[in-house]
């Protein structure tokens, strides 16, 4: 079984390329690029040597504004679509075959100063999930639709074409305000401009001491406040609501321990205490809590994911104000601005910018922001 996915140069710029890349679920889930014809798939060889090149034009040009094709593709996972603007991409090949994609980390990288974007889907006999995501930096606005075999549409808008000059002077502004560094997060082309602006864990990456503990007030009085108050957390699976405690300065839930978060495990939901392992009380507990953290809403609620909704995030002074700003500059609001920012109340709405159905029958990516809310 195939999926369409339609490709719309939303952009001012007549020179836009896609390229679609994932795990052949169907073919031993071996590596798969789609070829610039938009219909043939590779499959790259095991080269000999680190950073070889693909071996075929994997670029999918797009034509000039306001132009839609329609490519094809199997069932994919762990699957991107990524566009670039006013130049193409270049994707190296490593022993395995392994795919090396363009980083925004990796000063080296050839694609450093390039303006590119993603987003993430799967595609498998159950059904299709595409988001749009901020998670590693904010660049080129890119909306979503998904219509349905049953007639149903879900939409996802994104950002309008000056989305990323918003964001990054929402970032200069909060800096002024706290004087955190936010506009740290911006990087500027090298003749001036945005070029992108970064999620706070990849700002760390690039700048030694940014944000260096800043959590930490806020996490002090969330343990206060549970030293001598429950904190209820539904894990929203088999382990129902689970509860506890502040006890010998650990967070103890249930059957799970958790010491005081860092910044930086906060900012990336994925280290000390938010380290996942093979318990599965501890991963249903660990995105609900790292949400709670990003969203600062747990000195205002002792349920988490709060019951209220999204009414109470981001309102305290020290929080993750990257996502805050994200999601207010999308047209929509929704947007995943962190790992686990898809974490809602049950019946709650989606926060993560997502469209997923059984019966898809048409997948349209636009790029460049003109027209990403029709």
């Amino acid at each position: 079984m195939s999926l369409n996915i339609a490709l719309k140069n939303a952009t001012t710029s007549n020179t836009v390329y896609a390229y679609i890349t994932g795990l052949a679920i169907d073919n031993g889930s071996r590596l798969f690029l789609l070829q610039s014809d938009g219909r043939t798939p590779h499959y790259p060889a095991s080269p000999s040597a680190v950073g070889s090149a693909v071996g075929v034009n994997i670029g999918i040009p797009l034509g000039p504004p306001n132009t839609t094709i329609t490519v094809t593709v199997p069932h994919l996972a762990g699957a991107r679509i990524y566009f670039s603007v006013n130049s193409p991409l270049t994707f190296l090949i490593n022993p395995g075959p392994a795919l090396v994609e363009p980083s925004i980390t990796n000063q080296s990288d050839p694609n450093i100063q390039k303006t590119w974007d993603f987003v993430e889907f799967t595609f498998n006999p159950a059904q299709l999930y595409a988001n749009i995501t901020y998670v590693d930096f904010v660049c080129l606005p890119i909306a979503l639709t998904l219509k349905q075999r049953s007639g149903a549409t879900q939409h996802v808008s994104g950002m309008a074409a000056n989305g990323l000059d918003t964001v990054c002077k929402h970032l200069r502004t909060q800096t002024q305000a706290d004087g955190r560094g936010w506009d740290q997060l911006i990087v500027t082309k090298p003749g001036g401009g945005n070029l992108r602006a970064v999620s706070p864990n990849n700002g760390m990456m690039l700048h030694q001491g940014l944000f260096s503990s800043y959590y930490q007030p806020y996490v002090n009085q969330v343990w206060q406040k549970f030293a001598t108050t429950t904190l209820s957390v539904d894990t929203q699976a088999a382990p129902g609501v689970v509860s506890g405690r502040v006890q010998g300065d650990q967070l103890r839930i249930d059957t799970q321990s958790f010491s005081r978060p860092s910044t930086a495990d906060i900012f990336s939901c994925s280290t000390g205490p938010f380290a996942t392992g093979s318990n599965l009380e501890r991963k249903a507990i660990i995105p609900r809590l790292a949400a709670a953290f990003n969203r600062s809403t747990l000195l205002v609620s002792n349920q988490t994911p709060d019951p209220t909704g999204s009414s109470q995030f981001y309102k305290n002074l020290i929080t993750n104000h990257y996502s805050r700003i994200v999601h207010q500059a999308n047209l929509d609001g929704k947007g995943y601005a962190f790992p686990y920012d898809d974490v809602t109340r049950t019946g709650g709405g989606d926060q993560s910018g997502s469209v997923s159905a059984g019966d898809a029958q048409l997948l349209t990516v636009a790029v460049g922001g003109v027209g990403a809310s029709a």
